[in-house]
């Protein structure tokens, strides 16, 4: 596609396509994001004018989406948009019209207490805060990559319980009576180390701290790997921050990267519209 750049953000994952509309984009331009995704991880595109229908449209030539997660109050999803989640702070006549309010969100990837995560999550600016509410990625290639060799043999061949008990912002998933033992809490399993079906490339994937558990250790011993493994992963040289600005949309490979919030006066407006391309089971290295 003429135009289309692909920028690296520096550091130490992402980079900025620039020169592209997302409501006109070819099936040659579509390719060459698709490529550049697979390579980077993450892809920011700047000064877009998104409707959420083609928010949906463009997301969708990812693969099939996942309906919106049920927020804390229980609503289930944007009416007549079941793709669309709304992640905000804001409140109408008393009620949230979103998730997550102005808190940090913990380092997370999204949905991985499912027994088949989405692969890519795209989220889009429609109001930010004059400060705060940044995004950051962590790359889980070279978090892998540059484990020390003890970590890295003691991370192949187990799997970790993935929490289903809280979102990333602290709040209790609807429904879900609440537990602190990682042994009895609602989730799922998946290998420590997986193989990115695409690249091919080796990868750690770990959901959140709060509430993991490495399967057949006792919970001292899967404490103490957990804290080794995280004091690693969320070294700075492995991450990039986002500063949103009104158009952004962000779109990430929710298989090899984490991702976190930074917290922001709540008394501001923040209102980000997401959706998630279906996944399927994260394949063991």
């Amino acid at each position: 596609m003429a135009g289309l750049n692909i920028v690296p953000t520096g550091g130490g994952v992402g980079a900025e396509v620039r020169g592209v509309d997302l409501r006109a984009i070819d099936d040659a331009g579509f390719a060459a994001i698709e490529r550049a995704w697979i390579a980077h991880q993450v892809l920011l595109f700047r000064g877009q004018a998104l409707s959420d229908d083609d928010l949906i449209g463009f997301s969708a030539c990812f693969g099939g989406l996942d309906w919106a997660p049920v927020q804390e109050t229980g609503r289930r999803f944007v009416e007549g948009r079941p793709e669309l989640y709304i992640v905000s702070n804001v409140m109408v006549n008393g009620e949230p019209i979103g998730s997550l309010g102005a808190g940090e969100a913990v380092w997370h990837t999204d949905m991985s207490y499912l027994p088949e995560p989405p692969k890519a999550s795209l989220l889009y600016a429609l109001e930010i805060p004059p400060s705060g509410g940044d995004t950051s990625f962590v790359n889980m290639y070279t978090a892998y990559e540059t484990l020390p060799d003890d970590l890295k043999a003691r991370a192949r061949g187990l799997k970790v319980k993935h929490d289903g008990t809280y979102n990333s912002g602290g709040f209790l998933r609807q429904g879900v009576v609440p537990t602190d033992d990682p042994r009895q809490s609602p989730g799922h399993l998946h290998p420590m180390v997986c193989t990115h079906p695409e690249s091919g490339r080796r990868m750690l994937y770990l959901g959140r701290r709060r509430n993991a558990y490495v399967d057949g250790l006792d919970l001292a011993e899967s404490e103490a790997l957990l804290d080794a493994i995280w004091a690693h992963v969320c070294q700075p040289r492995f991450c990039w921050t986002n500063q949103w600005q009104v158009g952004d949309l962000v779109l990430w490979d929710n298989r090899c990267t984490m991702h976190r919030r930074d917290p922001f006066d709540n008394s501001a407006r923040r209102v980000m519209h997401r959706t998630q391309v279906k996944g399927a089971a994260p394949p063991a290295a």
